[in-house]
């Protein structure tokens, strides 16, 4: 019960003017008692369906009755009460101190700081290098090798290497010409990814390939090269993740500084 409270109040400080779904004796249905009631099931209530709509409806007004029974009943007035609401009260208080003390910290953090993280950190914001390949599967290395030599005596290489996966790969791809379609490079196996990432567009591998599946012959049919995001597109992120540096460390700094002046007695 507690609990929904607390949730209800840290709602209601992010919530607008709620919309008015109906009254039950007279007390308006809010968009907050919608979220309460829906919190834990992680539904968005404006997607949900007519019927599922009305049955969360019922919900919310079984609860504010039971809500409305539960303050006539005169618990406000009851030491458990008492002593519970002096505790979300302390809660809410830490909760919204601490939202406080985040928002001046991401306030504070400048565009030359915001520009500065991104430069030096311009690989983590990039868009992955990505292959388009197809490969040949078998088993041992003697076969690999065999398939080098028809794939180095063809003149048309891409449709051998087509004719050869479709009759000799052991790999699921054989029978669409081993086409493994576009894949960012670390998705594959290492040694797979390695081999892969050294060929020129047109190229198969001219040793075997071999990795826990056994032994491949790999054709680059395109690549696309990392991109870095545009900051305007990341430039939230690296906010987020700079504050949220910033808070840790004066959240230690805070409780430290406090802690020098406190009395505390653990046993």
């Amino acid at each position: 019960m507690i609990k929904n409270i607390a949730l209800a109040s840290m709602m209601l400080l992010t919530i607008g003017q709620a919309k008015d779904y109906g009254t039950v004796n007279g007390e308006a249905i809010s968009e907050t008692d919608i979220a309460v009631t829906i919190a834990q099931t992680g539904m968005n209530f404006d997607s949900l369906d007519d019927a599922m709509k009305k049955r969360v409806l019922e919900m919310v007004v079984d609860r504010k009755l039971l809500t409305q029974a539960a303050e006539k009943s005169g618990i406000e007035k009851s030491e458990a009460y008492t002593t519970q609401l002096k505790s979300l009260k302390r809660d809410l208080a830490l909760d919204v101190w601490m939202k406080k003390e985040m928002k001046a910290l991401e306030d504070g953090i400048s565009q030359e700081k915001l520009q500065k993280h991104y430069k030096d950190n311009k690989a983590k914001f990039s868009t992955p290098v990505k292959l388009q390949a197809r490969h040949i599967l078998v088993e041992k290395e003697e076969e690999a090798k065999a398939l080098i030599k028809d794939l180095d005596g063809a003149k048309d290489k891409k449709a051998k290497f087509i004719e050869l996966a479709k009759t000799k790969s052991t790999g699921p791809s054989g029978k669409d010409g081993g086409d493994l379609g576009w894949f960012e490079l670390g998705r594959m196996v290492p040694e797979f990814s390695a081999a892969a990432n050294k060929l020129k567009v047109g190229e198969y591998t001219k040793a075997p390939v071999k990795t826990q599946f056994g032994f491949h012959l790999i054709m680059l049919d395109g690549k696309k090269d990392a991109t870095a995001k545009p900051f305007k597109t990341v430039e939230g992120e690296i906010k987020s993740q700079l504050s949220g540096q910033e808070f840790a460390s004066k959240m230690k700094q805070k409780t430290d500084a406090l802690r020098k002046s406190a009395k505390i007695e653990l046993k």
